[in-house]
């Protein structure tokens, strides 16, 4: 059976705007990020999208942004958390280490630093949605952070297009799922 999966990104958070490592840590929301959860919200209601059900990780951005898009019920789970940054969590971006377009994304920089690598954050959180999406729902709602979704949809899709088109805070990642394989279908931008 075809299902949707509709994958999203937390709206701005303070730590966005001041340029600070998030991962397991967290900030709230800005003014601007309430507003793009309540603009992807009427995406989906103009667009009559509904869903058999919806996740969002721990952190309360992502939480704050779900509520904010939909008034469901929802799930919480530690398997949508953003990739861990170690001692480099609330610390300035400019310190995280430059990627080449051969590596396109951080390898295993972050463990020695007591976070996780790129291919665990990959295994949990591809793990995470396979389980949400062999459950009985056909349209699912998630919303999780930058990292882990880059992450996972490097695996199913050209992951510089993704880039390249705008993904930013509140972007939607449309995926199809069938015979426990992920299809990306297109992606939503609402910069």
């Amino acid at each position: 059976m075809k299902k949707m999966l509709y994958l999203m990104r937390h709206g701005q958070t303070l730590f966005n705007v001041l340029c600070k490592i998030q991962g397991w840590c967290d900030s709230p929301l800005t003014d601007k990020g309430i507003e793009q959860a309540k603009t992807a919200g009427k995406y989906f209601k103009n667009n009559q999208i509904k869903f058999d059900a919806a996740f969002c990780s721990t952190a309360e951005r992502s939480s704050d942004t779900l509520e904010l898009v939909t008034d469901m019920p929802y799930t919480r789970l530690k398997g949508l958390r953003e990739m861990s940054f170690g001692k480099f969590e609330g610390e300035h971006e400019y310190l995280n280490p430059k990627i080449t377009d051969a590596q396109k994304q951080y390898g295993d920089f972050f463990v020695q630093y007591g976070g996780e690598s790129a291919q665990q954050n990959k295994d949990r959180v591809k793990k995470t949605l396979f389980d949400i999406m062999n459950q009985d729902n056909k349209s699912v709602l998630v919303v999780s952070h930058a990292g882990s979704i880059m992450n996972f949809t490097s695996q199913w899709t050209d992951i510089d297009k993704i880039k390249d088109s705008g993904f930013g805070n509140c972007s939607i990642l449309e995926f199809e799922f069938e015979d426990n394989k992920f299809t990306f279908k297109k992606i939503i931008n609402f910069n």
